[in-house]
């Protein structure tokens, strides 16, 4: 077969803003900062840097705002490229218990939130909701195409404290998690999730250099 050309992958990045009991999302900082820092450090070979975006940390009344900018995205990746399933939306979140990275293999069909996103929504266990009814019921699951394991193993092997991770939560990170995910599937692109853990646990530079470096892993992937 001949060459169609160098492979690039187009990775476009979403934190959250601030939500109860995190009055400071260590993601929206990250998001913010990105282009600046990948600019000022050295975009890895292959990567094209999209959209850095923090969404409102809320389920059902943000959704307008995710698919307009997956959507977007859409549109740009069409408009420029022949081969739009190069491209990856990567969601990070905050785990404000955790002290490690983790990489989300999966999201999980249920809305049950723990406490009130930011715009009120609170599902509640006892209703058993599920995120999209016309997928079935809260036991359905949705995977990422990407391959956990070994983007785990890349980063450990650079010194990263990582792991792979089955669980998003039953919060508004795995509510973003399973939409995207489905819109993956349905438009042939690719969506991953990482929880990363505040900026008391992993300082923010550590944190940079972690979003950089899985960056690079990323467009590294065949």
């Amino acid at each position: 077969m001949g060459s169609e050309g160098p492979s690039v992958v187009t990775v476009h990045v979403t934190g959250f803003k601030k939500f109860h009991g995190v009055s400071e999302n260590p993601t929206e900082t990250i998001v913010s900062n990105l282009k600046g820092y990948m600019q000022k450090n050295g975009m890895p070979k292959g990567l094209v840097l999209g959209s850095c975006s923090a969404l409102e940390t809320a389920g059902e009344g943000a959704l307008l705002e995710l698919y307009d900018l997956l959507g977007s995205a859409m549109d740009v990746q069409d408009n420029e490229s022949s081969n739009p399933g190069r491209l990856i939306w990567l969601h990070l979140g905050v785990n404000s218990g955790a002290t490690r990275f983790a990489i989300e293999n999966q999201a999980v069909n249920e809305a049950t939130f723990r406490c009130p996103d930011e715009l009120g929504w609170k599902p509640q266990a006892s209703y058993r909701i599920p995120i999209v009814s016309e997928d079935g019921g809260i036991t359905r699951s949705r995977e990422t195409s990407l391959p956990v394991n070994d983007i785990a193993k890349a980063l450990a092997k650079k010194g990263y404290d990582v792991v792979p991770s089955d669980d998003a939560g039953r919060f508004v990170c795995n509510y973003v998690y399973y939409h995207s995910l489905r819109f993956a599937e349905e438009h042939k692109t690719k969506s991953l999730f990482v929880h990363v853990p505040l900026f008391l646990t992993i300082n923010e530079d550590t944190q940079m250099q972690f979003v950089s470096s899985l960056l690079g892993v990323l467009a590294s992937l065949n």
